[in-house]
């Protein structure tokens, strides 16, 4: 019944016209380009920190900074992050057979002398990125063998450049590509609906994301919970990247379509649920009071996913695909 009438709003919602309230440009200025301009600045920060001492407990505060900066623009599948693989150069995740593990002793046995940044780039985005950087910094039993340093090296000064690339093409190109949907000239987007209806894919992808992928992953089933399966494992942040994009993706929301208080308080909601559970790795989905705690605040973000659905596409004068309400 709850997808009936979703889709019965959603119809309704494509002969109503657009909140003027509806703010692209808002989304742009205040969420966007801060956000990849603070991840620039922060990978920037560790690989300086990196290039005057790679021991990992002197680097970890640099790359959980940037890994907090990287979390508040995540979800933005979308423009530069998406070209050239930059998006998962910087976070290959899930990675279920183990490829950037694979990849990264491979560079450790061969030959240090051919490792450059400029071959570094080619690499695999398997061996890239945050978490190529986490099994360096943060090793488990298994732990990579060799010269760490000259990896840990490389891979911070790749994430730097590639960051950077991303906030310099959004501040000189895809940000006014948003901003002039519809207008002459404009290739990317035809008109203001065909922008707004990417940022509400954003929205509603992410708390996807979070629900089936951060969460349902480290769930498993309740006969086999797999919580060495959760986000960022091994450095202890799952739960802190769940917070932190929740976080972000409110802040999409309310500068996109401000006047949503159904889906402001269904955000709050699941902010709520999230800071309470105080489990940073997931590991309670194997305990069955821990896995129920885990499972309600799925239930709280697939609900705040309905709640956008239901209110938002009115105020932005856009439909959803019905492969959103997929899973239901």
């Amino acid at each position: 019944m709850r997808p009936l009438i979703l889709a019965l709003s959603l119809a309704l919602s494509l002969a109503a016209p657009p909140s003027a309230r509806a703010d692209v440009a808002a989304v742009v200025q205040n969420h966007a380009l801060p956000g990849y301009a603070t991840l620039a600045d922060a990978a920037s920060a560790l690989d300086a920190a990196a290039q005057a001492d790679c021991a990992p407990a002197a680097l970890a505060p640099a790359w959980n900074a940037t890994f907090d900066a990287w979390m508040a623009v995540q979800h933005l599948h979308l423009g530069p992050v998406e070209e050239q693989g930059r998006g998962l150069a910087i976070h290959f995740w899930p990675d279920p057979k183990g490829r950037g593990r694979a990849a990264q002793r491979a560079l450790l046995a061969g030959d240090p002398a051919t490792l450059t940044p400029e071959t570094f780039a080619n690499q695999s985005v398997a061996a890239r990125g945050l978490m190529a950087l986490e099994r360096l910094l943060f090793p488990a039993t298994d732990a990579l063998q060799g010269d760490t340093c000259t990896l840990i090296r490389l891979t911070t000064a790749d994430l730097a450049r590639s960051t950077a690339e991303i906030a310099t093409l959004w501040q000189q190109g895809f940000a006014a590509s948003l901003t002039t949907a519809g207008e002459p000239g404009n290739p990317r987007f035809l008109s203001q609906a065909e922008a707004r209806q990417a940022l509400l894919t954003q929205l509603t992808t992410g708390l996807e994301q979070l629900a089936d992928q951060r969460l349902g992953r480290p769930l498993g089933s309740f006969d086999k919970p797999r919580p060495d399966l959760a986000e960022a494992h091994a450095s202890a942040r799952s739960l802190l990247n769940v917070t932190l994009s929740l976080q972000a993706l409110r802040d999409l929301m309310v500068n996109l379509a401000p006047d949503s208080p159904k889906s402001r308080a269904a955000f709050d909601s699941a902010l709520a649920r999230a800071t309470a559970l105080n489990d940073p790795a997931l590991a309670g989905v194997a305990d069955p009071a821990g896995r129920l705690r885990i499972e309600i605040l799925q239930q709280s973000i697939r609900a705040t996913r309905d709640a956008l659905l239901a209110e938002l596409p009115p105020q932005l004068g856009v439909g959803i695909g019905f492969n959103a309400l997929d899973g239901d």
